[in-house]
């Protein structure tokens, strides 16, 4: 470990005990909405951040007032995956607790924003009560992990949907925190029992990303991900997984030293065993290595890259004690979701029904929050969340296909799926204002109306046929997953975004940075230019992408 001053937040991990710090004192104060600044570090491993409305700050400051401080929590679902139970203390919490909006997440899980301070212990006792956690879902830590949510799509879908589960409980850490500070656990601690051998008193450098997918469809963005797992099917059977290391999007604007990196294939594992024992050892290596004395420079890319592909897989080989095959051949032809009603091979069936930007909620457009809690209430179907903030009403027996679609129709959830755009259904954005520290720019709120914007120029020049994928984010983190675009926007100040291009379709392929700091007027001139272009010049099934790194519109 380099000589280098450690972080303050690794200190603050180090004396927590376990993650507790000072967060009951904290809750105790009703002074400040806010909790003390060491544990807004350790809540984070609890699944919450501190958060305040950004849009009410100048008026509680004229008025004297302290920020109004709330937080947001998110849940842990291995895979994305809820039962119609589940989803229903989910609708009453958000109701009760919350803004009242469900916000499915880019890694398929939920969040839940607005929580006063005095209301996180009666929403975590909640979940709980409903066999729910948000263990691990933020922090320096494993997050929750996620998988091809399109199970009717491949026979062993639910062989490898397993592995998220199994991945998620494998990297869990020992620490009984949780539960002693938010479901009123008095019980004495064995500190024996607190004993973590994976990750020991200071937890992972930073944050950690697992994805699972089941080519040809690269429904997650795999190679997103700190870890990648590509399930290898020949003969619908699953033969075992390629690892990939060293994903991940966020940068930071003028840090020349950040980037965006598509994880690395290393290898083959064949067995259930082998596969989570890599799994583990890839982190173990990046807590013995990565970096501690720079936050921007400590997720898995960076210490792979120090260290060398190849040096760092010779590590894990060594502390698995085994080598890892060489990769499997595989094709990822596609990375969407797939709308409307599918089939299994087993009977079973599956509605995909969109969700912008994963926000659940009643509007003058659609009656999306109730229609899905009419649809839980029946209890004829499970949920699934993709990678692409979308839910999948899954699960459904053939008898009972005919109740669930009524429902859908009711609400007009069939009309809202069918009737968006291709562009549309493809799009993500990140939370951003007025929530989020970190924004720089509009995310969720705004990339609605960006894209009815675009739609005009896509009919224009006779594309809106095609499978074009754009992404938003408020900030260089990457969130919204912007970087893995065919057209990616990431916010620099209010209103202006650096436009990227040259991502493809498949999710293999990064963006490169094409003009910085447009305003909406500029982004929409550009587009314009460039989609008359591409109607013109573009070969027979050329991309929008394939297209921008042919041509050279990119560098």
């Amino acid at each position: 470990m380099s000589e280098k001053k450690l972080t303050a937040i690794e200190g603050i991990k180090i004396a927590s005990d376990g993650l507790r710090g000072t967060i009951q004192e904290s809750l105790l104060d009703e002074i400040t909405g806010a909790i003390r600044e060491d544990d807004k570090a350790l809540i984070k491993f609890h699944g919450m951040y501190e958060q305040d409305d950004r849009d009410r700050r100048e008026e509680r400051a004229a008025k004297k007032l302290d920020r109004l401080y709330t937080f947001m929590i998110r849940l842990r679902l291995p895979g994305g995956f809820i039962t119609p139970e589940k989803w229903i203390a989910c609708h009453h919490v958000a109701n009760a607790n919350t803004t009242g909006v469900i916000k499915i997440t880019t890694r398929e899980t939920i969040q839940l924003h607005g929580l006063f301070k005095s209301k996180i212990k009666p929403t975590i006792q909640a979940f709980n009560e409903a066999n729910l956690d948000s263990i691990a879902t933020c922090g320096d830590i494993n997050r929750n992990v996620t998988c091809a949510s399109n199970a009717a799509l491949s026979k062993v879908h639910e062989e490898v949907f397993a592995y998220a589960d199994k991945i998620s409980t494998l990297l869990m850490p020992k620490t009984k925190a949780y539960y002693q500070i938010w479901i009123d656990n008095e019980m004495i601690v064995d500190k024996k029992e607190e004993e973590d051998p994976l990750y020991q008193k200071h937890y992972l450098p930073r944050k950690f990303k697992i994805g699972i997918a089941i080519p040809p469809n690269n429904d997650s963005d795999v190679f997103t991900n700190d870890i990648g797992l590509v399930a290898i099917v020949e003969d619908n059977k699953l033969k075992g997984f390629n690892i990939a290391i060293g994903g991940g999007l966020s940068t930071t604007h003028g840090n020349a030293e950040t980037y965006a990196r598509l994880a690395t294939v290393i290898g083959f594992t064949d067995t259930e065993e082998k596969t989570l024992r890599a799994v583990y050892e890839v982190l173990t290596v990046q807590r013995d290595y990565g970096n501690r004395t720079d936050r921007k420079l400590a997720r898995l890319k960076y210490t792979v890259d120090k260290m060398g592909v190849d040096k760092f897989k010779e590590e894990v080989e060594k502390r698995v004690g085994f080598k890892l095959e060489p990769a499997r051949p595989y094709e990822f032809t596609e990375r969407k979701d797939i709308y409307g009603w599918q089939q299994s091979e087993a009977g079973k069936w599956y509605y995909t029904v969109f969700v912008e930007n994963g926000r659940v909620l009643d509007d003058e457009k659609v009656a999306l929050k109730t229609a899905l809690f009419e649809v839980a209430k029946l209890g004829k179907s499970n949920f699934m969340f993709t990678a692409t903030q979308n839910v999948i009403i899954s699960d459904v027996l053939d008898k009972d296909k005919e109740a669930v679609n009524e429902v859908l129709a009711k609400f007009k959830i069939l009309e809202h799926t069918e009737g968006a755009s291709l562009v549309r259904k493809n799009a993500i954005a990140c939370v951003a204002l007025p929530t989020c520290p970190l924004a720089l720019a509009e995310g969720q709120r705004y990339l609605p109306t960006l894209l009815s914007k675009i739609e005009p120029l896509l009919d224009k020049h006779a594309i809106s046929d095609q499978d074009m994928i754009v992404r938003m984010t408020g900030c260089p983190n990457g969130c919204g997953r912007p970087y893995a675009a065919e057209i990616g926007f990431v916010g620099t100040h209010p209103g202006k975004y650096n436009m990227h291009l040259g991502g493809d379709n498949q999710g293999q392929r990064l963006n490169i940075k094409y003009k910085e700091s447009l305003n909406e007027a500029e982004i929409l001139t550009e587009l314009d230019s460039l989609f008359g272009t591409y109607k013109a010049e573009r070969n027979k099934g050329e991309t929008f992408g394939d297209f921008a790194m042919r041509k050279q519109l990119v560098k």
